[in-house]
Order: C-alpha cells, then structure tokens, then sequence
C-alpha cells in the first residue's frame, strides 16, 4: 500500500516524498486509518519499524484539515511525553521533517538547558509540544503553557512513562488536560500490567500489535560471547580490528563505566564517545552529532540512549554489560536493524551473567546463539598483579604492667615516683603577692 492511499492530504504527502519513503511499514499503515478516524490507540511494534511516524504523520493532517483560529498567543494541540531528550530531539526532527509544507510551530521542552527560551515559546503559543515531564511539570507549575484546546496527547515508550517512575508525573500531568482529547500509547514493549493500568488515560482504545510483543526486530542478527570480565575489554578491542564493525554502538551499565571504556579505548587509538545522563546536553548533542557524522567510530552509552537514539547505519550494538533486564536488551538492540537495515547485535556473558540470559531467552521464546570469536583466546584467570614489597616495620616492645600488691595498688617496684609538688612561693607569683597585700590592706 503506498503512502498516497492512506488520504494523508497533499503536503503530507509532498514531504513524505522528500524524505524518500515510499511505503509505509506494517505499523503505519495499520495506526494511521485509526488515528485519522479519531480513535484512542495502543501501537505496539519492535524498535526500529516507525512508530514515530506512525502517530506524527495523521496528528500533522488532522491538524492541517482543522487549522486552529489564529490568536496571538495560540493554545497549545498536541503534547508528545516522551521518557529521555534525545527522544525528545528525535521526535522534534521527524516533525520539523513531515510538517515541512504546514505553517505549523513547535517546541521542545527538556531539562539541562536554560529554561527561558522555552519559557518564551510557550508564552507565545505554539502548536506542537514535545516534553520530557519533569521539566514540563515544572513550567506548568509556574504558570507557561496553555493546554485548554489540547487536541491530541502521545505518551512515546509508553512502557517507561508509566513504569520506571516515571507515572505520578505522567498522572499531574494528564490532570491538567482537557477530558476531550484523543490519546496514543506507542511503545516496543508492553507488559500486560502495564497495558491495564492505561485504561485511565485512554477511552475504548484500540490495540494495534506487529509482531510478537517482547521480540526485537526480525532484522536484527544476535549472538553471545561468553568471556570472563577481565578479558572483554581484550575481546571488544579484538572485535573492532574488524573493518566491517564501522559505526559501533556500546551499552555498559553504568555512567562510572562508560566513562572508563572510552577512556581505555581513547587509549587505544579508537574514536570515542560517551553518552550518559552525567553529561551536559551540548556534550550529549555533540556526541551524537560525531557520531552520526562519522567522527568517531564508536559511542559508549548507558541505557538511557536505548531508547533516544536514532542513527542510520549503525552496523553492531554491544553489550559490553549485560543488561539486567530483557526489556532494555529489546530496546538496546533495536538502535540498528532500524527501517528494514540489517544490523548485528554482540552480547559479552560473563559466569555471572548467566541467570539474566536465561531470563533473556525466555522472554524472546528462543536461544541466543554462542560464538566463539576466531584468533582469540581470553585466559581462565585475570592476570597476577606484582606484589609490592611491604616496607619493613621495626616491633615495638610491649610496655610492662605494674606488679599488683594483693589489696590491688601498685608494688613500690611497679610504681612511678610521685612527682614532687613546688612549694608555694609568694615572692615568684605577682599575682598571689598581689592578693597577700590587698587581704593585708584590707585587715
């Protein structure tokens, strides 16, 4: 089905050809009818397979059917939640792409930037906002925006808004909407539990679902290497001799240790960047920025780029830390294979890591393949460390206790001399003599 029979109106359209797509994926082109047709909706489809566009192409030709009235300071109509701001950033892009041909404005709202400009965009009005809740919640609670004519509400990886934390804002902040809206659930992953507790954003939502719900996209080749810890770094720094490994995506587990690879393989002569949330954002749009361009070859990054970045042509994601959770293997995995490319996915199991990746292929419902990485060979045991020669300490005798005398005092032998108390002098103390002649005066 091409995109020209979804009625997504003529600058919709024109757009979707500049951006050189053709054919909606399985997931646009079930979700589009219903949004169109003004239904509440459930998408969810593997990382990778659209779902942005699946929601922001029928909002911007709802929106350009029914244009608002113009008032110098416009209501906002559509609010997109989403968990992290390269999110954010990703979604603000794809809009800016699709709605190229709309007189449409549109701003991002996320913290570790300055707050003024986006105090100053939505005192002027804007029709389309992107947010991260927690710096939403704080300009709502100062009074800037103006959400009385919402129209459409799209919480994106639906699953960390509401879990993770993430759903006493997500509750402050639907509070604060219009009853009448039309709300989109988008997500990879989505747990039953998590799916019921919907149900009080949502009125009689459709369930959309491509694919098996837990799996990661079909495109997407998988192996394990299972290496002791103290050999991954030598096994990852093998595996990039590879030419083909070109534009390298690294997950470790923490912030502590991304920034300890990168520094090791900086070392190495490799390219490196890290994203992680102790980065400022200008770091964390330049690390992107590098990496997409070609500037550096591999970007280490904890879990919240999983779901935040989308770069073309990442060839492998590693997972240089296993990930504690199958969900976020999904979500990390999902950054290549994305629009139908193929893309390798290496995971590092170590002893320790086993009981995770048994969880792992019970919640895929298939075996992960073992691999064995050719002209390596990781020891048993982490090299000896040199012991350093302790320097020499000279023993001190111990000091003797006082004999005891039955009635428990000291024995004369045991005990100190007394120290010999100074006779009072007059003559040597002003002070004292001084007071001798004032009792004298005085008598």
């Amino acid at each position: 089905m091409p995109f020209l029979a979804l009625g997504l109106g003529a600058s919709i359209h024109k757009a979707i050809q500049d951006a050189g797509y053709t054919e909606p994926t399985p997931i646009q082109a079930a979700a589009i009818p219903l949004v169109l047709a003004g239904h509440d909706l459930i998408g969810i489809a593997q990382t990778g397979t659209g779902k942005t566009a699946a929601f922001t192409l029928p909002i911007l030709a709802r929106l350009e059917r029914a244009p608002g009235a113009p008032s110098p300071r416009q209501s906002t109509r559509v609010l997109v939640i989403a968990p992290t701001r390269e999110l954010v950033v990703q979604i603000e892009e794809n809009v800016r792409a699709y709605a190229r041909h709309l007189p449409l404005r549109a701003a991002t709202i996320f913290g570790g930037v300055g707050e003024q400009p986006q105090k100053q965009a939505l005192r002027a009005g804007v029709d389309l906002v992107i947010a991260t809740p927690g710096r939403l919640l704080d300009l709502m609670g100062q009074g800037y925006g103006d959400f009385s004519r919402l129209q459409f509400l799209v919480l994106d990886e639906a699953e960390r808004m509401l879990d993770m934390g993430f759903l006493p804002d997500v509750r402050r902040i639907v509070r604060a909407l219009p009853r009448q809206r039309q709300t989109l659930l988008f997500s990879a992953t989505l747990s039953r539990e998590i799916e019921a507790l919907t149900q009080e954003f949502l009125r009689a939502p459709k369930l959309i679902q491509i694919g098996r719900r837990s799996n990661p996209a079909e495109t997407v080749t998988q192996f394990v290497y299972e290496v002791p810890h103290h050999a991954k770094m030598d096994l990852l720094m093998h595996l990039l001799r590879d030419p083909g490994m070109n534009m390298v995506l690294v997950f470790t587990r923490t912030k502590h240790g991304a920034d300890k690879l990168a520094r090791r393989l900086e070392e190495t002569g490799v390219r490196t960047a890290t994203l992680h949330s102790n980065r400022s954002q200008s770091q964390r749009l330049r690390a992107l920025k590098d990496f997409k361009t070609g500037a550096v070859g591999v970007l280490v990054a904890t879990d919240i780029a999983a779901r935040g970045i989308d770069v073309d042509g990442i060839s492998h994601v590693v997972n240089y830390d296993f990930p504690k959770h199958p969900e976020d293997y999904v979500h990390r995995i999902g950054r290549t294979g994305r629009a139908h490319a193929v893309g390798d996915a290496i995971s590092f199991v170590t002893p320790e890591d086993k009981n995770e990746l048994r969880s792992l292929e019970r919640f895929i419902g298939r075996g992960i393949v073992r691999k064995h990485a050719e002209g390596f060979a990781a020891g048993s045991a982490p090299p000896a460390r040199p012991q350093q020669p302790r320097p020499a300490t000279r023993q001190q005798p111990a000091p003797s206790r006082p004999q005891l005398q039955p009635h428990g005092r000291p024995s004369e032998q045991g005990r100190k001399p007394a120290q010999r108390q100074p006779e009072f002098d007059p003559r040597r103390s002003g002070g004292q003599r001084r007071r001798f002649r004032h009792r004298r005066s005085w008598r």
